[in-house]
């Protein structure tokens, strides 16, 4: 259970003094205390209202005129009037109605409070053949950690075990534990499902991926968005109109108690309850979906995209090669070829010969252990696989250690990189690789389309060739090659004339241009630290068709919102204008508008319950 603030305190304070004195009020006017029930009743508003008249001042001096001023002037409307039990029954509503608003945004931060109650506070460190519990703080990067089963991984690092199986269902939303191998990158924050294994640490504790998220998190939470501000721009009509109606049924009838009751009934208004309890929901439901949002007012603005601007290396594509086709020149087969080449890349930690390897660990190749290798950086790898010299690496290196003078390969695709291979001095086969569009991609954009964003353009720094070969059937009303940062933001300048604007990209290029976008959304899984930092909603999964669950979110937040704002300013005005006709008293106008206010909260309370298109899954249950 978490720690109340002073603020929360005095809440409850107020709440159970209002509560007591509506309770001993009516005790004594059922006793026959008439007299003793007026003044335990005024005895139990004072607190309240003059709390309430301490924030008004305070809210004065900083310039803006909120809507808790129809809930002074109808408690103190009350009291002079001799309403006391009017006065009791708005001051327990109104204390009790900003207690069950915090309860509210309290629950929909639910999930956000279980992402934060993950972070593991130490770890274990071997030092001097032994092991030793030392605080995340004190961890540096090379150091080698153990990390038992059921643990939480502390920092990100390379796997120093043979292997290891990860609980990654918080982070990345698979559902089934994943197997890494010798090597592999562990990113903190995901759980050991399996043996015990050793880590060795890439990052402080404060640069880990998952202290990242905390640190977006905690930012969140700080927010304040133009839509909650709808309250204080309207603040002075609403008052307006609710002075111009009592006073109106006052004076057309000369009942002072009518006029209390119009102003009872517009206590509080359902407007500075619904939004924020709405839009702090909407944080936390985007969260569960791995869309980590930084502030309310980016999630308002997030409901009003019209153009998309996506980046392409690692933002429309994967961001790492993939072999996509392997060509043989004598009898061996396909399979033979990359078994080969990845047996001897296993010695290099160059992104193509790691892009090798993995794919033949994917196919469950045997690969077997290179002997007397030697690596010509960023050129190829000559040495000996199962007896017999080989060279892998791009064609120029490979040709100057053969006999052939050609090679019978078919042209390249755009933007591909080719591996070729030679066995015992002979040309046998060479491998294509390259950065593969993302599955479903265009499925993700024509749903986008049906959701109100009218126009997507790519903008990347790749060749013309590559970027309409990558786009090609995919329907981008624009697309730009070869792009710089500045001309980046250039085009998200641009584009603003068609309304308002969100940039997806991964990189350090894209951070200007991200900062400049309307929304700039950044895929945080495996993108620089510079894109997320610039960026007002980070992906934390490294999946595109994550944006439409954010988008839809936003959007039904946005809508639930109104809905209550409208649905509750309605009812009361309603109400308003029967008690100035003399049908309701003002105790009845307490009690009516307390059950609009709670009515629009439960409303807001829904967007916890959002669901975007079937087969987008949240990341895990909390």
């Amino acid at each position: 259970m978490r720690e109340l603030s002073l603020e929360d305190q005095l809440k409850r304070l107020q709440a159970l003094v209002a509560l007591i004195g509506l309770a001993g009020g009516l005790l004594a006017l059922g006793l026959g205390r008439a007299e003793l029930a007026g003044w335990i009743w005024m005895a139990g508003t004072l607190p309240v209202l003059a709390a309430l008249l301490l924030e008004i001042i305070e809210s004065l001096r900083r310039g803006d005129v909120g809507l808790d001023i129809v809930a002074a002037l109808s408690m103190s409307a009350a009291l002079a009037t001799g309403e006391t039990l009017a006065a009791a029954v708005v001051a327990l509503m109104y204390s009790g109605g900003t207690l069950l608003e915090s309860y509210a945004e309290g629950r929909a931060r639910h999930e956000m409070h279980a992402l934060l109650s993950r972070v593991p506070r130490s770890a274990m460190r071997h030092r001097n053949g032994a092991l030793e519990e030392v605080p995340l703080e004190d961890i540096a990067p090379g150091d080698r950690l153990l990390v038992r089963q059921g643990d939480v991984v502390p920092v990100d690092g390379l796997l120093g075990s043979d292997h290891a199986i990860l609980d990654q269902s918080a982070l990345t939303g698979e559902s089934l534990p994943v197997r890494l191998e010798r090597g592999d990158f562990v990113m903190s924050g995901v759980s050991n499902a399996g043996e015990p294994f050793d880590i060795d640490a890439k990052n402080d504790a404060s640069d880990s991926t998952y202290a990242g998220i905390v640190r977006l998190v905690e930012s969140a939470r700080k927010s304040k968005a133009p839509m909650s501000r709808l309250a204080d721009r309207y603040s002075l009509l609403f008052l307006a109109l609710t002075l111009a109606i009592s006073g109106g049924a006052w004076w057309m009838t000369g009942d002072p108690i009518r006029a209390v009751a119009v102003l009872v009934v517009a206590t509080p208004c359902p407007l500075i309850l619904a939004v924020p309890v709405a839009l702090v929901a909407g944080l936390s439901r985007a969260a569960r979906y791995g869309v980590l949002i930084k502030g309310a007012g980016q999630l308002e603005t997030l409901a009003r995209i019209r153009s998309l601007i996506l980046d392409k290396t690692g933002t429309l594509t994967d961001g790492r090669p993939k072999l996509i086709a392997t060509d043989a020149v004598d009898s061996l087969s396909p399979d033979e070829i990359l078994r080969i080449a990845a047996s001897l890349d296993q010695v290099s930690k160059h992104p193509i010969a790691e892009a090798l390897v993995r794919a033949a660990r994917n196919r469950d190749l045997v690969l077997s252990v290179p002997g007397s290798a030697a690596e010509t950086p960023g050129e190829g790898v000559v040495g000996r696989v199962d007896g017999h010299k080989v060279v892998v690496g791009g064609t120029d290196f490979v040709m100057r250690h053969v006999e052939a003078t050609g090679l019978p390969f078919h042209e390249t695709e755009p933007g591909a990189v080719v591996v070729a291979l030679a066995v015992d001095g002979r040309l046998v086969g060479r491998l294509e690789l390259a950065d593969a569009l993302r599955d479903g991609t265009g499925g993700l954009l024509t749903s986008l389309r049906a959701i109100g964003i009218e126009r997507i353009l790519l903008a990347t720094g790749d060749r013309r060739a590559v970027a309409e070969k990558i786009t090609e059937g995919l329907g981008f009303d624009v697309v730009r090659s070869e792009m710089t940062p500045d001309q980046k933001v250039l085009l998200v300048l641009t584009e603003r004339k068609n309304g308002p604007v969100m940039m997806v990209g991964d990189g350090v290029n894209d951070a200007p241009a991200l900062a400049a976008a309307d929304v700039g959304v950044a895929m945080g899984a495996r993108g620089a630290a510079a894109s997320a930092e610039a960026a007002d909603v980070v992906l934390l999964v490294d999946q595109l068709d994550r944006v439409r669950p954010g988008v839809e979110i936003a959007k039904g937040a946005r809508r639930i919102a109104l809905e209550s704002v409208f649905a509750g300013i309605g009812l009361s005005v309603l109400g308003m204008i029967a008690a100035a006709f003399g049908y309701i008293t003002p105790v009845e106008g307490a009690l009516l508008q307390e059950v609009i206010d709670v009515a629009v909260i439960l409303n807001a309370l829904r967007v916890l319950r959002l669901a975007p298109e079937a087969g987008t899954a949240p990341l895990a249950a909390v």
